[in-house]
């Protein structure tokens, strides 16, 4: 299970409550390396196994949806894992800086958030209480510096992953920047429209690594059959995000064990209808692909 650096819970509480599932950290890498190093310890001690470090967002994309919206997080709902280190009213919202009600509106003047800037000469990191908007996107991240500070500060305890791979290029310099592990992702399609989906982005990727690190994937999974793509397309795990969202506003608890094992159904019908008993059976010869005039040629 991964937990977003900006979830509404802490870390703690999600380990508490999680038995003995793995789980994992996706981290934004702050310009301030000290909000991350104490993120990081704090993962350690609740026994987070690895922090999946996100490279897709130097800048963040134009999202108009959530501009239309304007989401705001609703009372009491915060930015958990920031807590300590936000004001009560900049924590209460993911999306900025602000505060989520007009009475929060005093206490948001004396303490807003601004995001990092480069006035051609210097760059200046963010300042203000920690916000998404203004200190998730860092245009700074450099494989050489942040890898190795990563790994010392989770080495042994915790594995580095990179999340946000989409071409072989990249994957070849997670490999040589010696990563444990790469999620293949575009942000849910959110950072950057006409972006290559995930499933098509996989294939490169896989055999770039060639088995040398374990590769993930996330983005676009809707059923059973899709998370049956994607092994067969060289996957070794696949992530599941907003049908778990969507159970969740369903029914709670019991929408989300709902979604889980419909996903579970789809896949295991997928499999005995495809002739496989194992799921290391699962392969491209059990693809087609289709061209553009329609015609079906095998993988």
């Amino acid at each position: 299970m991964g937990l977003s650096s900006f979830a509404t819970t802490t870390l703690e509480d999600v380990a508490a409550a999680s038995g003995s599932n793995s789980r994992v950290l996706q981290l934004y890498l702050f310009e301030e390396r000290e909000h991350s190093r104490k993120l990081i310890q704090r993962a350690k001690a609740a026994g987070y196994k690895a922090v999946f470090l996100t490279v897709d967002t130097p800048m963040l994309g134009r999202r108009n949806m959530e501009i239309r919206n304007q989401f705001k997080l609703p009372k009491p709902h915060k930015i958990a894992n920031f807590a300590e280190d936000s004001n009560s009213a900049a924590a209460k919202t993911v999306m900025d800086g602000g505060s989520s009600s007009d009475t929060d509106n005093v206490e948001e003047k004396k303490s807003t958030s601004a995001p990092g800037c480069h006035n051609g000469k210097k760059r200046t990191p963010p300042a203000g209480p920690i916000s998404f908007h203004s200190h998730a996107p860092n245009p700074t991240l450099c494989w050489e510096r942040d890898i190795d500070w990563l790994r010392e500060q989770c080495k042994p305890e915790m594995e580095v992953w990179v999340k946000g791979i989409a071409t072989a290029e990249d994957a070849l310099l997670a490999v040589h920047h010696h990563v444990d592990g790469i999620v293949v992702s575009n942000h849910g399609g959110r950072q950057l429209n006409g972006a290559l989906a995930t499933l098509d982005a996989l294939p490169e990727v896989v055999d770039a690594v060639q088995r040398k690190i374990p590769v993930h994937i996330d983005g676009g999974i809707r059923h059973g059959t899709d998370i049956f793509k994607a092994l067969a397309l060289g996957a070794d795990f696949v992530w599941i995000g907003r049908p778990v969202l969507w159970g969740l506003s369903y029914k709670g608890q019991e929408g989300v064990e709902l979604c889980l094992r419909l996903l579970r159904d789809e896949f295991t019908l997928c499999m005995g209808l495809a002739g496989t008993v194992r799921v290391p059976e699962i392969s491209k010869d059990y693809l087609v692909k289709i061209d553009k005039a329609g015609f079906v040629s095998r993988l």
